[in-house]
């Protein structure tokens, strides 16, 4: 993959700590909700039970908890940035899925877990610096950064969570904004170039794929979705030709067919 020759879009770190806070509090209080019948539904992911799933959310923040305790890294700078991470991802499915395993029976009050991971994340993070580098499953990252990741982790899997227990959590604003922006430029890096705009109002606008650049007035090909839709073709939960046929998807122009580029992540 080419190397992107654009800055990185530059994240406010107090509204990013605010809406990773925001967006699990909505899916605690959900799951506070739920009986235990439903807690042991099945989750559409994999063997996982509603429950599995349930636990697996807190990990998004038990993650960046566990690591902020332990000793920084020697390192001169991070050995993954943020818009590498979402590439970084696959092939951690069975480990991810033994953690998950592991924490859901070490942890049988799951209303209990949430309470005490959102406590613990408050307390550690409150006064870590943004710069801090942070070991995580893909390498070291700079705290700033693995924050708004946990953005995409907690919207993605709020989708998931409402999708198997029939729920209807909400996506905070600015959780779902930083998911969107996040994936939009992952796109932008995967299939650097300039000729298929790639719109997801209101959040966010990117130029990606090789071929002539577009300057001013209407662009040749443009892609237009929402950002449900876009996170669910940017983590594979729906294919580019099922969200067309469901007009989930607008699509003009000769270049503007993303289906060789979607899923981003595995």
């Amino acid at each position: 993959m080419p190397p992107s020759q654009k800055r990185a879009r530059r994240y406010d770190p107090a509204r990013t700590r605010t809406a990773v806070l925001a967006q699990f509090a909505h899916v605690r209080a959900a799951v506070g909700a739920l009986t235990a019948q439903q807690l042991e539904g099945q989750s559409g992911l994999g063997s996982w039970t509603v429950r599995e799933l349930a636990v697996h959310l807190t990990m998004a923040l038990s993650h960046v908890s566990r690591n902020l305790e332990l000793p920084e890294p020697a390192l001169a700078k991070p050995e993954v940035t943020l818009l590498e991470w979402p590439f970084s991802t696959a092939g951690r499915a069975e480990r991810i899925a033994y953690d998950t395993a592991e924490s859901a029976a070490d942890h049988p009050d799951v209303e209990a877990l949430y309470g005490e991971v959102a406590d613990r994340f408050e307390a550690l993070v409150a006064d870590a610096s943004d710069d801090r580098l942070l070991p995580t499953r893909v390498g070291v990252m700079r705290l700033g950064d693995f924050l708004v990741t946990r953005t995409v982790e907690l919207v993605v899997h709020t989708y998931d969570l409402n999708e198997a227990a029939g729920l209807g959590i909400p996506y905070d604003r600015q959780a779902l904004a930083a998911c969107t922006r996040l994936l939009a430029d992952a796109l932008a890096e995967k299939a650097p170039g300039g000729s298929v705009e790639v719109r997801v109002p209101p959040f966010a606008v990117v130029q990606c794929v090789q071929g002539p650049k577009h300057t001013r007035g209407t662009p040749p090909n443009v892609v237009e979705t929402d950002p449900v839709t876009w996170f669910r073709l940017a983590t594979g939960r729906t294919r580019w030709a099922q969200a067309l046929e469901a007009a989930k998807v607008s699509a003009s122009g000769e270049r503007a067919d993303l289906a060789a580029l979607l899923p981003l992540m595995g």
